[in-house]
């Protein structure tokens, strides 16, 4: 059972991902991001990483898809990004061709290594995701989280300063 719900659960991301690249309107395929978005947090529920497939939600599928279609809807991008960018979908597929051959290339002729981590399964199932992650966030990778909070504030504050420019 679980076999059939991956094949249709892949089925819908790939015909998601897919009307993604093919819609007309920007914000049809601003949707079809979404919808791409919620499927790959059921693969992430699927691989017993529930903290992962609300972060996917929360974040990707809410904040930033909301963030994206308003500003589709504000440009009114319809009919200027339909005539601009036909001429190179033949030449995208093509890339993507050769991309997914050699990608299945590398696939068949890879090995797995066999090499474990510190973390294992038996210790995710035991302390749990959220708790591992927090600890390593806060522990091992504090100074590359500060600073990225930096990076953030910085780039808000940019963004506050070019904006009053332009009033």
């Amino acid at each position: 059972m679980e076999t059939i719900f991956f094949y249709l659960v892949a089925l819908v991301t790939v015909v998601s991902g897919y009307l993604v690249v093919r819609c007309q309107s920007p914000v049809n395929s601003g949707l079809a991001l979404v919808n791409t978005f919620f499927c790959l947090a059921i693969f992430y529920v699927m691989l017993y990483a529930p903290f992962m497939a609300a972060i996917q939600v929360i974040v990707y599928a809410g904040a930033i898809m909301v963030l994206i279609l308003f500003v589709i809807m504000l440009l009114n991008l319809g009919t200027e990004a339909r005539k601009r960018y036909t001429h190179g979908v033949v030449w995208a597929a093509i890339a993507s061709l050769l991309v997914l051959l050699n990608l299945v290339f590398f696939v068949k002729r890879g090995r797995v290594t066999g090499a474990e981590g510190d973390i294992t399964s038996s210790l995710i199932m035991t302390e749990g995701h959220t708790e591992l992650i927090g600890k390593a966030l806060y522990t091992d990778f504090l100074l590359p989280f500060e600073i990225a909070s930096v990076l953030l504030l910085v780039a808000i504050v940019g963004a506050v300063v070019l904006a009053k420019k332009d009033v």
